[in-house]
């Protein structure tokens, strides 16, 4: 069975007021290539969404020591919302079994967290290629939140600042939602104050 993670990292960060991907955490890593590790330990392949000018970005990424297969797309329409960049994205992943959809501003998702959600998902595909997984931290639904193939059409057709959402609420398949006691499936970084919260 096939699948990884897939980052998206081609947003504009402009309630944050900056590039907050290459701003950097309490310790000194910055904010995508700490992600970018987290799930790179995590899963076996990792497809990450640029903005076409991410040179850089691109570099830092595929120069990374990791033990998944790192791949850079780069999203032309990313200005016009993050359902362009999941499409663009879940288009190069096609030829998966599964994916999970991350967020690069969330890296303190716990590496146990993403193996439990992994085997989640796997284990219980083996019948059902439309699973969803959901991990849930003290009742909220949080990310990333894993996909059967079955959903990676519905993925790649998404348009404007439509997310996932819009998959996970059309799918006739209830979600799967796991219970973790890991608040890094809800924190994300919205405010320049956030890069300094521990880990």
């Amino acid at each position: 069975m096939t699948g990884g993670a897939l980052l998206l990292a081609a947003g504009f960060g402009r309630r944050f007021g900056a590039d907050k991907r290459r701003q950097r955490l309490a310790d000194g890593t910055p904010l995508l290539l700490a992600s970018l590790t987290r799930y790179g330990a995590a899963f076996a392949a990792v497809t990450v969404v640029l903005r076409p000018e991410d040179d850089d970005l691109a570099d830092q990424a595929l120069a990374l020591p990791s033990r998944a297969a790192v791949r850079v797309v780069r999203c032309a329409d990313a200005v016009h919302g993050m359902g362009h960049s999941l499409a663009c994205g879940a288009a190069a992943c096609r030829d998966w079994d599964y994916l999970f959809v991350a967020f690069a501003d969330m890296p303190w998702v716990r590496e146990d967290t993403l193996a439990r959600l992994l085997e989640a998902l796997t284990k219980n595909m083996t019948d059902d290629p439309a699973r969803i997984v959901v991990p849930e931290y003290r009742g909220t639904p949080g990310h990333p939140v894993g996909f059967g193939a079955a959903h990676l059409p519905a993925l790649a057709a998404l348009t404007g600042d439509r997310g996932a959402r819009a998959v996970l609420q059309a799918s006739t398949t209830a979600p799967l939602r796991i219970d973790v006691d890991d608040p890094g499936v809800l924190r994300d970084v919205d405010r320049p104050e956030d890069l300094d919260a521990p880990a």
